[in-house]
């Protein structure tokens, strides 16, 4: 049983160990993709990052392997590169950490140990987004000038939201609105339209807009 969780590279380093560590890494990769898709909604890119990553990493490790000269080569290869994008959830950046920690246990040579550690925080994953927790959300609402907004709405959040907390407010339009910002989160998705309705016949028929929380996993 010791033997399993061994680096099969402690014998020395072959072409059919390099075989073995890159299935591992893909396969790790894998099941991270599928345990940070699961009721989520990602992007395709995304999916293929996660499943690609495991492996890019193991790689580059294994090149590495000791050789200073060559770990200083890759260290300039990647500062070259820089990534531009929005910010990323703390779910998305939990996966990515994971991908890249299954790649540097598969370049040691330590396979089962990645699989393992793998599938553990992969079930984690499943579990968490299987539990009907309420996901944050944020709602902006746009009022005129004239409504007193402290308190207005107060009763319709009570019939529709387990929890409302007003986070900021904007004027615009020379001051005539004022747009609103409350962090929600919502006793049932179903009875979004009737919420927004209710909203409405409060602040004058103007605009209303639920989107995903920053501080929320799930999209709408």
């Amino acid at each position: 049983m010791n033997k399993l969780f061994e680096s099969i590279i402690a014998g020395g380093f072959t072409p059919a160990t390099y075989c073995y560590c890159l299935l591992a890494a893909l396969l790790c990769g894998i099941i991270v993709a599928l345990a940070a898709s699961y009721k989520t909604d990602v992007s395709r890119g995304f999916s293929l990052t996660l499943i690609v990553l495991p492996v890019i990493v193991q790689t580059v490790i294994t090149m590495v392997n000791g050789n200073v000269g060559t770990g200083v080569a890759v260290m300039g290869a990647f500062s070259l590169v820089r990534f531009r994008s929005v910010p990323g959830r703390a779910r998305d950046i939990a996966a990515i950490f994971l991908s890249m920690t299954a790649g540097l246990a598969c370049a040691a040579g330590y396979i089962a140990i990645a699989l393992l550690f793998t599938l553990f925080l992969a079930l984690v994953l499943f579990a968490f987004s299987a539990v009907p927790v309420g996901a944050l959300l944020e709602m902006r609402i746009t009022v005129p000038e004239t409504l007193n907004f402290s308190g207005a709405f107060d009763e319709v959040f009570k019939k529709y939201t387990n929890s409302y907390k007003l986070i900021s407010v904007k004027t615009c339009n020379m001051g005539s609105l004022y747009k609103l910002k409350y962090r929600i989160s919502i006793k049932d998705r179903a009875l979004i339209r009737e919420f927004i309705d209710d909203i409405r016949c409060r602040n004058g028929n103007l605009e209303v807009m639920i989107c995903e929380s920053a501080e929320g996993s799930e999209t709408l």
